[in-house]
């Protein structure tokens, strides 16, 4: 555990618009919001400083790619060491010509790079052409120490998955992060839409109670594209309340008190590490189990 008992946790919604640098210059504000509210870990939305670009099959935006470390990096280190606060900072990772990842650095208080994620699953999905863009994370699912805190992230499609929440609090996660950019596409929202998101929380509520800890999922807002991204940032404890809920058609900072040792208490009523039969699990690295 970490030697902190109670962090206070920042979720970044925000609207993005056309240009990186105005994004940037935003959520920078954004977070010394954050922060002045108390919060210590921080985490921005999934390629925060970007509109999301996988709604079309489009070379040129590949020049919205960055290497890391790079200059969003840099720039977010300063601030993270300025405030004293941890940043979860994903971005559109150009790690070489012709190969892009969907990742998350995570800048510790010192300003210095804790930790990098590549998104693991790579969705397909009409105006979400992931795979065009980016090739699946090959660094596994990871937790970062940090001052405040041990930090987990996966990133959006991640979230329906419940090994990789389970890997990631195996590394020892106390936070995990899932920033996200979802929505509702045309002719979805009025039929679909509650039970849409409800979907996408009550998955992600479920990794908390499952691995006993603390989950937050900041998702854009506003309309890009086709795309209405829902918004409805929340974080919630390791039983699954829902802690703060952000709205769904603004702008909101969720900023909320998670209290560590709640993760022990947890896990010590709720046993599920305890009794996992792990040598029945073998048939989990199959794709399908076929009849005999």
């Amino acid at each position: 555990m970490s030697k902190k008992s109670e962090v206070r946790v920042g979720l970044v919604q925000m609207i993005c618009n056309e240009s990186p640098a105005v994004n940037l210059e935003r959520s920078i504000e954004k977070i010394r919001s954050a922060a002045a509210s108390g919060a210590q870990v921080i985490c921005l939305q999934e390629v925060f400083n970007t509109q999301y670009p996988c709604q079309a099959e489009e070379h040129s935006r590949f020049e919205l790619a960055e290497p890391i470390p790079g200059p969003t990096t840099a720039a977010l280190q300063k601030i993270a060491k300025e405030l004293s606060v941890v940043i979860v900072v994903p971005l559109f990772e150009k790690r070489t010509h012709g190969l892009y990842h969907n990742s998350a650095v995570i800048l510790d208080a010192d300003g210095s790079i804790a930790g990098l994620y590549r998104k693991m699953h790579i969705p397909d999905d009409p105006l979400y052409l992931e795979k065009f863009y980016f090739t699946p994370g090959d660094l596994g699912f990871l937790a970062f120490p940090t001052k405040y805190a041990k930090v987990g992230v996966c990133i959006c499609w991640d979230q329906w998955y419940p090994e990789a929440a389970r890997l990631t609090a195996m590394q020892g996660a106390e936070l995990l992060f899932y920033p996200t950019a979802i929505g509702w596409i045309p002719g979805e929202r009025e039929t679909y839409g509650a039970s849409q998101y409800s979907a996408w929380q009550t998955m992600m509520r479920s990794h908390a109670i499952a691995n006993g800890l603390f989950v937050g999922a900041p998702n854009r807002v506003g309309v890009e594209g086709e795309i209405q991204f829902w918004g409805g940032s929340f974080l919630a404890d390791p039983y699954g309340n829902v802690l703060h809920q952000a709205v769904h058609e603004a702008e909101e900072n969720v900023v909320v008190n998670c209290d560590l040792s709640l993760i022990n208490t947890a896990r010590t009523h709720w046993p599920f590490f305890r009794d996992r039969r792990v040598d029945a699990f073998a048939d989990l690295q199959k794709r399908w189990i076929d009849p005999a």
